[in-house]
């Protein structure tokens, strides 16, 4: 089966750069075609299937470039039935409606031996504002309908520029990974992990702590535990960077357990209490930390019950020196490592009764 995957985003926006890292880093391996469907001249003929509208040039990495004209489906199908490649990178024309892209491709892979995979959109940091001002839907279009949006240009722009673009994004598309990390400062595996959607740091938590409580409750029946998710998916994916009222509806589960299993937990384990109910809170954020800060930081989550009942926390978030600041906390413990870059930084937070105006002021985030 082919995995097609779309890449879009205005002219300049670095969609080149992405596209050959991803080649050399991502795809290792694989067997890709890359289809720029542009306006404008194309190199080298293919020849052979010039009848189909494809026109073919050899691209680094061994990798297939072709551009499609006329029937779309019609080439889709020629291009997957000639070279069975592994993935088909989609490079739309910049000024195409990314849903119109996804719709063409929707409508044939039934036909063929594909799949639509994922559908990334990469914006210029320094532009966001004035192409949403000056291309109004065409803009808004590519990023309500993308899986992930990658920020350009972030290691140039001001962190002031980059907060305003990422809130002016999470107003068009509220849960797409946005990545905020210099795309060369991430291995390719890492990038295309957020392009396919990995699980939400606040659902992964959330697992986890499902999990725990699963160990130590054994009375319950399984199948009851497994959906831990059950009370509206929607609740625990992206709340970031919203306004506080956003979360408020992350607090009504009718008091269950968070583990979603719908009985009260005894506290004989030194668990919650009867009347506790999970919430979680998140942020994602390009603020910098030392380890120092954030060890004080879950130190004063350990000790201080005034952010509330807190049972996990959990996150990354970019060092001072360059480095990226790892950290996991359960009550009574925690770890502050270094480790590789992330798309975004990321803090997760569960508990009961936890104020989130409290924690936001604690991590210095809005």
């Amino acid at each position: 089966m082919t995995k097609i995957d779309i890449i879009s985003g205005f002219l300049g926006a670095g969609k080149t750069t992405l596209i050959k890292k991803l080649l050399s880093e991502g795809f290792k391996g694989e067997q890709v075609v890359l289809i720029e469907n542009e306006f404008g001249e194309i190199g080298i003929d293919g020849g052979f299937l010039k009848e189909a509208g494809i026109e073919i040039r050899e691209m680094n990495s061994g990798c297939i470039c072709c551009s499609l004209v006329g029937d779309f489906g019609k080439s889709l199908h020629e291009v997957v039935d000639t070279y069975h490649p592994d993935r088909i990178l989609i490079e739309p024309s910049g000024v195409g409606k990314l849903s119109d892209v996804i719709k063409a491709v929707q409508d044939v892979q039934d036909e063929i031996d594909a799949e639509l995979n994922s559908f990334t959109t990469v914006v210029d940091v320094t532009k966001c504002k004035i192409y949403r001002k000056n291309f109004g839907e065409f803009f808004s279009n590519q990023i309500e309908y993308a899986g992930a949006v990658i920020l350009s240009r972030t290691d140039k722009a001001k962190p002031e520029k980059i907060q305003e673009s990422v809130a002016l994004l999470r107003e068009l598309n509220e849960k797409a990974p946005i990545i905020t990390t210099p795309i060369e400062q991430l291995p390719g595996e890492k990038i295309l992990e957020a392009m396919e959607s990995s699980k939400s740091l606040e659902e992964e938590l959330l697992a986890e702590v499902a999990h725990e409580e699963h160990e130590h409750h054994h009375d319950h029946d399984h199948e009851e535990h497994e959906h831990h998710h059950d009370h509206d998916h929607e609740e625990h994916e992206h709340h970031h960077d919203h306004d506080h009222e956003e979360h408020e509806h992350h607090h009504d589960h009718d008091h269950k357990c968070g583990c979603g299993c719908g009985h009260h937990h005894h506290d004989h384990e030194g668990h919650h209490h009867a009347d506790d109910v999970f919430t979680s809170w998140g942020k994602e954020t390009i603020r910098t930390y030392t380890k120092e800060e954030i060890g004080n930081i879950l130190k004063t989550l350990e000790e201080d019950g005034s952010y509330g009942n807190i049972l996990r926390a959990k996150g990354m978030v970019a060092g001072a020196d360059g480095e990226w600041i790892y950290f996991d906390m359960v009550p009574g413990e925690h770890e502050v490592r270094t480790g590789a870059p992330e798309y975004t930084g990321r803090i997760c937070v569960i508990g009961a009764e936890i104020k989130e105006d409290k924690l936001a002021a604690l991590f210095q985030v809005k």
